[in-house]
């Protein structure tokens, strides 16, 4: 990353071991005490709810839990947040549920969680943030998981007892305050980099899309003579194009099941969620799982196959269509709809069009206002949409997949440049707690840094939280 502080960086002078297997060799003058003598578990009740509500992942860490239309009612699907449990700023709030994955962390913050989180202070002489990169770190993560109770991921639970029996790595208070400062200043150089990146993919997206809008409103020949469409949202249009309404362009529209799927870390068939589609992509390696049972209880009325469209109509990522990716068993989960086209339409065709502002203002006719957005079925079934004959768009998709290849390219590297800098920052920030590298003297250079206020993880997209935190919030809301 060109810092000349990242680059001189020594492994310890003088090691010793642990005497605990799973630690191994620590720097010779760290201590080792069990977390029973550092933390004690708080338990102080909201007594009527009003504080600002605080949510705990494994992406984020403790942040504030606000609404993204910047309304004061607080984001929460639970009826009552008195008896909420209280949390005081470099306090260690612990999601016992899913700790297991990492979602633990000190809190920046005033304000209350989940009942069923526990909440810990830690003792004097204690650098808690120290404490927050320990207990995220890798190594960490695999022993809460060993220790923690239950027969699968889903259900493992810490218990403060066995939080309590972990040994903890201790550098001296004042080593403890320069490795802080030291990861500080590494993830606000990281996050600098970062966000660089994603400037140029959402410049290179909005490019993309450009267009993808032009080729499915306004076809090839700039010449073309439009007509008015009669319909507002749509404005004119080719000529010789159709307004088809959705319902006479597929053969089946099929919403999900109102229920919530049963996932499963052993099972073999994804479950596309809202966070698992963007426009034209399904990330199917990062879905949920379900297992053979699952699978056919949400396939009953239809499976998804290649060319079928995955289509979002609930939460904050409504009207998004991607095409079924070829070679893959799927279902779709929650909040999500698959529509077959006809044989007439070319199906990455009518899923542009769907992805297209006109379409989308269709969708937001249902949502102007609502609090929890929503598209209704009735509605999706009567999208008004623009069509020229199949021959037509076949040709648009292949003018479409040559025009934006480059930009595939380029955005496709700078996503793997953000992927490999957040491993970088991951090995690094586990290497540094654990004393792997000796960063005392290079701590020392950030004193005077200014703090930017950043939170671990502000960086990812709005997909990427969604999928971080739906899991998270649902659990915390049925256990309260």
């Amino acid at each position: 990353m060109g810092d000349g502080s990242l680059g001189g960086l020594k492994p310890y002078p003088e090691m010793r071991g642990s005497g605990v297997p799973w630690l191994g060799p620590v720097p010779k003058h760290w201590g080792i005490r069990r977390f029973k003598y550092l933390l004690r578990e708080r338990d102080s009740r909201s007594p009527d709810g009003s504080e600002q509500l605080l949510r705990v992942s494994q992406y984020t860490g403790v942040t504030e839990r606000r609404r993204d239309d910047g309304g004061d009612e607080p984001d929460t699907r639970a009826a009552s947040l008195v008896g909420y449990k209280q949390v005081d700023p470099n306090e260690l709030v612990v999601n016992i549920m899913l700790a297991w994955n990492g979602s633990l962390g000190v809190s920046s913050y005033a304000g209350i969680t989940s009942p069923a989180y526990c909440v810990y202070k830690f003792g004097p002489d204690l650098e808690p943030w120290y404490f927050h990169h320990l207990l995220r770190s890798p190594t960490f993560r695999a022993k809460i998981k060993s220790v923690s109770t239950g027969v699968v991921d889903s259900r493992l639970r810490l218990y403060s007892d066995a939080l309590y029996r972990l040994e903890a790595i201790i550098p001296p208070p004042a080593e403890q305050a320069a490795i802080v400062r030291f990861i500080d200043h590494v993830d606000r150089k990281i996050r600098k980099y970062i966000r660089a990146k994603q400037k140029l993919i959402k410049l290179l997206e909005e490019q993309k899309q450009a267009i993808i809008h032009r080729a499915v409103t306004r076809g090839l020949d700039p010449n073309e003579r439009l007509k008015p469409s009669g319909v507002d949202w749509l404005g004119d249009v080719p000529e010789h194009w159709q307004v088809v309404r959705l319902k006479f362009a597929t053969t089946a529209i099929v919403d999900c099941l109102h229920a919530t799927p049963k996932y499963s870390d052993a099972g073999q068939f994804p479950a596309i969620r809202t966070a698992d589609v963007s426009p034209g992509v399904v990330r199917v390696s990062s879905a949920k799982r379900v297992d053979g049972d699952e699978f056919r209880r949400w396939t009953q009325r239809l499976e998804p196959t290649a060319g079928d469209i995955l289509y979002s109509r609930e939460g904050e990522r409504f009207g998004i269509a991607a095409c079924v990716p070829n070679g893959t068993r799927l279902c779709i989960s929650q909040r999500m709809m698959v529509f077959r086209p006809s044989s007439e339409h070319d199906s990455t065709f009518l899923m542009w069009a769907l992805n297209s502002q006109q379409v989308y203002a269709q969708a937001c006719q249902d949502v102007m206002g609502a609090t929890a957005p929503h598209v209704n079925v009735g509605t999706i079934r009567n999208y008004q949409l623009s069509l020229p004959d199949r021959d037509e768009q076949v040709s648009i998709v292949r003018y479409i997949e040559s025009s934006t290849a480059g930009f595939e390219t380029a955005i496709a590297a700078a996503v793997s440049e953000i992927e490999l800098l957040r491993e970088y920052r991951v090995r690094l920030v586990a290497d540094v707690v654990t004393g792997k590298v000796d960063v005392r003297e290079a701590g020392t250079q950030f004193l005077n840094e200014t703090d930017e206020s950043l939170e671990f993880g502000d960086e990812l997209t709005n997909g990427e939280m969604e999928a971080a935190e739906e899991h998270a919030e649902a659990t915390e809301e049925s256990d309260a």
